[in-house]
Formats: C-alpha cells, structure tokens, sequence
C-alpha cells in the first residue's frame, strides 16, 4: 500500500519544459532567473519538478543557449537563434515570419504567436531548425505593432461585447467593456482601437472608435475598406483650412524667377472623368526641324513645404486612394482639383523636363526646371485616340468631351500626330532593350446615380495612352539619370524593380505550359523576349486576365529607395517618380531635390529619405489593398443583381478546398467549394492543377472553360460562391 501511495506523489513530466524556459527567459531577456523563479512561473513547487527544471537549465547551458551570468543564475544567450521579421499570419491562422536576411520565412504555430498579429514587427525565437520543411519558431517579443485599429461587427451581450473580425489574418475577436460600446448598436460594422491584451486573457481589448455603418450598405463597406487599412476619407480641418489660406494666383514676380513657356502650345492629354491634371505636353518645331517637347508637372512643392501641417499631413497619407466610386486625394481639393491642376485656359506654375528630340527621337538637348506654362486645350485619351487613328483634327461628338463634334486646331493635331510617332521609336527601343510590356486589362464599372454597378467594361492601353506613357517614361528616366550620375553621388529618391525570383518564373513555365505556351529562361534576354512573346499571344484568349496576372505576381515589386538597382520591368538604369506629385509623395520629394541640386545644394540625408522611401512604398501597397478590395466589392455587387443567369468562366485557382472560376465576360472570380460539386467525390491533385472525380474520373483542371451560377454573394465578407454547372463541354 505504501509503494502506491508513493507512486501516486510522484510528479508528473513538465510538459515542454525546454520551450518553456526559454520563453520565460525571453519574456524578459535582461534579467537573470534562478530554478526557484523559473518554478514558480511554471506554478510548480515539488522537489521533482525543480529538479527537472535544474537538470533542463544545466543542458542548455551546455549546449549555449543560456548562459550562466552567476552562480545559480541564468539569462538567454543573446541573439542566438532569434532573429527580428515582419510576421504573416495565413487564414488558418498560423504564421510565418519574414526575415530580411534568410533565405525561408519561419513558420511559427498558432500557439506560438504570443499575441502578435498580422504584420507587426516581432522578434522570433527558432527552436526547431529545419531539415525537410521549415524552421519552426515561437514569438518572443513584439517590436511594433503593424496597426491597432481594426474593423468588424459588433455582437452586444448584456455587460460587454465582442468584435468579430472582416480580416482573415485577424485570429481573434476584440472584448470590449460596457463602458466602451459608445453608441454602437448590436450588429454595426465598426472600427475599434486595441487598448490592452492582458496575460491571461484570450482576447485583447479595446473601444469602439467609431461606427461605420450597417453592413452590406455601400457607404458602410467603402468606409469600411478605407478603415481596414486606416486610410482616411476626409481631411482634418486644420489641414483644410490652412490650405484654403494659400495664395494660389499666378503672380509676375513669381514667374521672372522661372522659365516662361506660356506661349508655347500646350495641352494635356487624360481620361474622360479625371478630376486632376498633373501632366501636360508642350510641342514646338525649332528651326533646325528638330522639336522641343517639354514634359510639364503642377509644382505641388510650390505650394506644400516641408514642416507645415499641410506637407505632413500629405506625407502621412503619401498617395491618393482610387477606389471604384471615388477617389480619396492624397491633397486637399483646393490644390488637387484647382491650383495644382492643369486646367485649359489656365496660367499654373509647373516643374519641367524639356527634352529637344530629332526624327529617330534621340534627344539633343535637356533642360530641367521650375516653369510658368498655359494649357490651350484638355483631351480625352479617346480624342486623342481619334486623332492618331485618323490623321483628322475633327472630333465626331460620340467620343467628344463636350458631346458635340468640334474641329481642334490643325497645330495642335499635328503635334499629336508627330509625337505618336516619336513615342512608338521609344517604345520600340524600349523593348528592344528588354522592357517588358504588361498592358494588363482594367476592369471598370458603369455606375448609376447611387453608385450602384450597372455595367462592366474592360479598360485597355491604346495609342494615345502609349503616348502620354513614353514621355512620362521618359522624364521619370533622365531626372532619376540626371542625379543619379552625378559625382559625388547624391541622394535621390529612385523607382527600382528587381529581377525576378528563378523560382517563381519556373511555376509560372509550369502553369501556362497547361495552356500550351512555353518560356525560354536561359538568361535574361531570352527570359524578357519570351515574357513579351506570351503577353502577346494571350491577348483575347480566355485565360488572357489569368496569365497577366500569373506573369505580374512572378515579378518582384517595384518599390521607392534611395539605393538605385535600376528598373527590370522597363530596362532603365535610372529611374524615378517625378510625373504624378498630386497623388505620390515620392514625386514631391523628388521636385525638392532636384531643385535643391540644381540650385548647387548638398547630399540630402540618406538615412532620412530612406525611411521616406520605406513609409511610401508601405503606404503604397495598403492603397492597393484597398483599391483591390473595392473592386471585389463591386463585382459581388454586381454579380448579387445576376444570381438567375448562368455564366461561362475560366477555372482560373485550384486549391484542396475549391476551384476558382473567373467569369469571362466581367473577369469576377468566385469559388466553387469541392464539398459543393455533386455527382461524386473530388480530390484535389497538386501537381496536375486539378480536382479528379474519385469514381467518374473527371477531371476539372486550371484553364478549363466552365459554366457558373451565383450560389452566394456576401458583400460583408467580399466572398461569391458559385456553383458548378459542368464543363463547356458537358453544358453545351
């Protein structure tokens, strides 16, 4: 009986002692721990438990993992295998993070995360190297947190509520006491603010900052997106304000410190709704036959200087966000849509690129620098386009501006003409050189009065936007090479793109070998020749939209920095953003340098502008998002009002739990999920791109044509399911 009792004292093992450890000794890396303490944060306090916990420290002394600072005493070893990343959480809600410097991102479980969240800066601690898979890690410290704002809708109970997170990557829902509620009703989407995440609590939580709506509303989404991103859709009043005081006259005394083109033609050359006109041509013969084409851009530096509340507020938001039903300006209106904007008829200060170019478009002379100009006529792409496909200066009143048929000056349409011409030899050039041309196609939307989606059009690059686009290209270059080859060096904002991963473009030669289309990835001529060889032929194809954006997802992303790689994507050497100020900060940061070079400055602080660069690209990306995302909204949109109708679409994704059709005639993407396919039992093959019926043995693989039905349209999540209807084949 005694042996039993005996048996039934003895401590159990301490399960993952060696992980606990090093976490406690993590938690706080600058204190030392004895075997008493480290006990007591594992709530144990028998001889057999403190026993293994003083056998376990000894072992990773050892083995150097900690270290010993004095007798009895132990600390974490620094920096040994603990490295700083950005963390990624997947929708199953396990992590990965990214490490600037190692070559596999560290897959870190759920039960691992500490609390961080998706995109927050972290310290991370590999406690398993990898030897098939990857190295597996816990989180040992959160730097930064990516953001604190989040939105979701609200559940209300009787003395608190919670938040349900939109975002896939957020794991947790938010608490949020009764105190905090604000005047949120059971079931608002709303945005709330992380205040606190306490040790033992399983959720963080936090307030309601605002309420954004009833879900499913248009406003609430919009608002919502813009939320989830913390982007702002309106501006502080003091920023309003401030800029309403500006003086924006043209004033003669401003101008005699500029070069004075107001008499030469100018004109601008946009989309049919652009609000903002940040670009204009200008276009003279010069005696020698060659031509002077300046490339003019609204002198936002003019107006927004640095340490004002107007220029911070513009660098905090450091791009415009153009969503489907608007746009959120990057500046207040009084500058983007009226002193900044190159209207017609209109006297603007503007920063210049003048370049004189001979018949083979090679360039004789350049010129850069602060102008006054006059824009003597505003054209829409399709005008313009009308113009080059027809060589007539009258405009037919379907496609004009004004809706009536008007004859433009003869000068004005030479100059289209002439430059047409000039922009194809450097387009040609351009891609002789390796450039590589992604026209991928637009999706647009025709709105009603409410916003609501009533038609989907395809926007694509014609002649007239292949213009405007080369000579852009082509004042983004020289000012970037303009700096960029001076001695010393000096710091200067640069638009770099890297060359792609071998890895990724080794999948994409996989995928669209389904399709029957081959790369030649021997080095990279033959690579940039072939990538343009497929953009080519899958114009109008079916599976066009899929393998654009296949081919764009192999590229790496261009981003701003001040360290030049050069540009990959349009082989340049040099190059920069210096043509849109209005919407991109990096643009107004390189108005200011280049003239504080060419008024003889000194290198600009490379550090400061770095982080500049860093911040824009950030922002850059979450723009994206959101522009991305309101795009799907609208398509779910859309497709709600088109449930009855059956639709042919490409199976464009297949995963172990669906297929992702995209709809052929509006490009909408949808799953089907594989539990939802009837008729038998489909098992997803990796290798093959396809799901295989168990019994039937059919085969739905990417790139096969199917029709479609809408099973659900879910505007709060942004989710359409559809359902399978049968191959072409089958339907047919």
């Amino acid at each position: 009986m005694k042996r039993k009792s005996r048996r039934r004292k003895k401590s159990p093992k301490i399960e993952n002692i060696t992980q606990g450890i090093l976490k406690i000794l993590k938690s706080e890396s600058n204190k030392s721990f004895n075997y008493k303490q480290i006990a007591a944060k594992f709530g144990v306090d028998d001889a057999s438990s403190r026993n293994q916990i003083i056998k376990k420290l000894t072992q990773l002394a050892a083995k150097k993992q900690i270290e010993e600072v004095e007798r009895g005493k132990f600390k974490i070893t620094p920096n040994i295998n603990t490295y700083t990343g950005i963390l990624e959480i997947t929708s199953k809600g396990t992590g990965y993070v990214i490490v600037k410097d190692l070559e596999d991102d560290i897959f870190v479980p759920n039960n691992n995360l500490n609390k961080a969240l998706h995109g927050d800066e972290v310290e991370v601690y590999i406690y398993r190297r990898k030897r098939r898979g990857k190295s597996e890690g816990e989180i040992s410290r959160i730097i930064s947190r990516k953001k604190n704002e989040f939105v979701g809708v609200i559940e209300i109970q009787k003395n608190y509520a919670f938040v349900n997170m939109q975002d896939a990557k957020m794991y947790t829902d938010i608490f949020i006491p009764k105190n905090k509620i604000g005047k949120a009703e059971h079931g608002d989407k709303v945005l709330v603010s992380l205040e606190d995440w306490p040790e033992k609590a399983d959720s963080p939580f936090g307030k309601v900052v605002k309420v954004l709506g009833k879900p499913g509303e248009h406003n609430t989404e919009i608002h919502s997106i813009l939320a989830q991103y913390g982007l702002p859709y309106e501006f502080p009043e003091e920023v309003e304000e401030y800029a309403n005081t500006l003086d924006t006259s043209i004033q003669e005394s401003e101008v005699k410190n500029r070069r004075d083109m107001r008499k030469i033609l100018t004109f601008t050359i946009d989309p049919k709704d652009a609000k903002d006109f940040d670009d204009a041509l200008s276009f003279e013969v010069l005696d020698n036959g060659n031509y002077e084409i300046g490339i003019h851009i609204a002198d936002v530096s003019h107006y927004v200087k640095p340490g004002t509340i107007l220029d911070d507020e513009a660098y905090e938001r450091a791009t415009s966000v153009y969503l489907v039903d608007r746009v959120v300006p990057m500046l207040p209106e009084v500058l983007s849509n009226n002193a900044c904007s190159l209207r017609p008829n209109e006297e603007k200060y503007t920063f210049s690129a003048v370049f004189e170019l001979n018949d083979k478009a090679e360039i004789k002379n350049q010129w850069f620098g602060r102008t006054a100009t006059y824009s003597d006529a505003r054209f829409a792409y399709e005008e313009a386009q009308h113009i080059i496909e027809t060589g007539k200066n009258v405009i037919p009143a379907e496609i004009s501006l004004t809706g009536k048929e008007y004859k433009t000056d003869q000068k004005i349409a030479d100059a289209v003409l002439k430059m047409d011409d000039l922009a194809k030899i450097m387009r040609a050039k351009r891609m002789g050189a390796g450039a590589i041309s992604f026209d991928k196609v637009e999706v647009k939307f025709t709105l009603n009065e409410n916003n609501e989606p009533v038609g989907v059009f395809f926007k694509t690059s014609k002649d007239a936007n292949k213009l405007i686009e080369e000579f852009m290209l082509l004042a983004n270059k020289k000012v970037a090479e303009f700096i960029g080859k001076q001695s010393p060096k000096k710091t200067f904002i640069y638009r770099v793109h890297d060359e792609p991963n071998d890895e990724k473009l080794a999948a994409l030669q996989n995928i669209i070998g389904r399709f029957g289309y081959k790369l030649d990835l021997r080095d990279r001529k033959t690579t940039t020749k072939s990538l343009n060889g497929l953009l080519k032929d899958v114009q109008g194809k079916k599976e066009q939209n899929l393998v654009d954006t296949l081919a764009i997802r192999s590229m790496s992303k261009a981003e701003y920095t001040t360290h030049n790689i050069g540009h990959y994507g349009l082989a340049f050497e040099y190059y920069s953003h210096f043509t849109s100020p209005i919407r991109r900060y990096p643009d107004v940061m390189a108005h200011r340098l280049l003239q504080h070079y060419l008024d003889k400055g000194k290198s600009a602080s490379e550090d400061e502008y770095e982080e500049k660069c860093n911040h824009s690209s950030s922002m850059e990306n979450l723009a994206a998002s959101a522009e991305r995302d309101s795009i799907k909204f609208m398509q779910i949109k859309f497709m709600k009002d088109h449930e009855d109708e059956q639709f042919l679409g490409v199976i464009s994704g297949v995963t172990e739990w669906g297929i992702y059709v995209e709809i052929i005639s509006n490009k909408c993407e949808g799953m089907i999920r594989l539990k939802d396919m009837s008729g038998d039992h489909y098992i997803f093959d990796q290798d093959e791109y396809a799901v295989i019926g168990e019994h039937t043995k059919k085969v739905y693989q990417l790139g096969d044509e199917v029709y479609v039905k809408v099973k659900n349209a879910d505007l709060i999540k942004r989710h359409l399911d559809f359902t399978l209807l049968g191959s072409k084949e089958d339907v047919e």
